[in-house]
Order: C-alpha cells, then structure tokens, then sequence
C-alpha cells in the first residue's frame, strides 16, 4: 500500500507539472496534499510498529515461580534463650533466604515456613508458646546458616520453658453406665456401719 501511494504521488506530481489550467492546478495541488499528508500518517505508524517490535526484542521475560509444593518437613531442632522483654529462637537450616520465608505469628503461637531450600520445604511451630508475645513487634532474621525468630514478649519476665505444658490433673471422669442404685447402697452401708458403731460404744 506504501508503494501505491507512493506511485500515485509521483505519477500527480508529473501531471501537475504538465497542467496548463489554473483549475486544474489547483485540483491536482489538493490531491497531491491529502496523499502527502496520508503518507505521513502511515510512515508514523510504520515507525511506531517498529519501535514496538524493537522493545519486546530487548526486554526480559519475565521468569514465573515455579508453584509450592504443599510438602513441609518439620525442623525439630533448634535453641533458644531469653531476655528481659524478648525470646529468641534458634533454628539451623542452610540455604534459606529472606523472600522464601514467612512466618504466622498469634499471641500464643508461631509458624514459621521456608519454601524451595534445595527443592524442600520446611516447617517450625510452636502451637503453644509457655507465655503471649506481641505478634506486630516479633520479627525473623535469615543468616547463612541459621534462622533467628526473636518473639517480643507481651510481659516481662523469665519464661523458662518455650513451650506451655499441658495440665496433667484432670477431672474424675464420670461413668453414665454405672448403676444408679450403687451410690444409694453405698450410703446405706455407711449408715449402717455408724449406728452399729454406736451401739457398741453404748454397751
């Protein structure tokens, strides 16, 4: 279509050079303006698609993540220490980073997960922490080699334990199929038992 166009205009370029007639000047002049200015249009959008074209040349694609596996491995080993207003946990693991780590932290508990650490993912929890922390002020920090969780402790004071131990005293547990009538006979053994005690006392 470029080429047509640039045919039409050459070939009215020579047409208006022969023209005798003012009238006819002038419509050739017209012409030869709207096609000159058509030109222009066309040879900006040229451009345009070349510059588009140029930019997808030289721009990086972009990598997606490949998708997280749902697999965690627990990490069960770890250290800890205190200090007046904040606990520290200690976990080994090499190879993490910042960007593959996230931590849920609650009042009571924390759940830490490291994503694609050789191919693997790892998991550590405490479900119950032994006292509450403030969840906006605890933090993690990636080393090299290990993970630090420092956990701000919503009360000052010595923890000892990281974790809360469960209450080992529990109710007596009532049977609902034990026999009604048991309980009665028992209390009617009990009275009997007293007033023979009794009568031997008075002789």
């Amino acid at each position: 279509m470029a080429s047509e166009l640039a045919d039409d205009l050459l070939e009215l370029r020579q047409l208006l050079g022969e023209a005798k007639r003012p009238r006819i000047q002038a419509l050739l002049s017209n012409e030869i303006a709207v096609l000159e200015k058509q030109q222009s249009v066309d040879e900006e959008k040229l451009k345009a698609i070349a510059a588009e074209e140029r930019l997808k040349e030289t721009a990086p694609v972009e990598k997606k993540p490949a998708p997280r596996s749902d697999h965690y491995t627990s990490l069960s080993t770890f250290s800890w220490d205190e200090e007046t207003e904040k606990v520290k946990i200690y976990i080994s693991l090499e190879g993490a980073t910042q960007e593959k780590v996230s931590v849920h932290y609650q009042a009571d508990s924390i759940n830490l997960k490291i994503h694609d650490v050789n191919g693997k993912n790892y998991q550590f929890s405490v479900p119950k922490l032994a006292k509450k922390i403030v969840p906006s002020a605890s933090k993690v920090l990636v080393k090299p080699k290990r993970i630090i969780l420092t956990l701000k402790k919503a009360d000052f004071g010595t923890w000892y334990e990281l974790t809360k131990k469960e209450d080992k005293i529990k109710p007596k547990s009532l049977d609902k199929e034990a026999d009604p009538m048991s309980g009665l006979m028992g209390l009617m053994k009990v009275r009997r038992n007293m007033l023979q005690h009794n009568f031997y006392t008075i002789l």
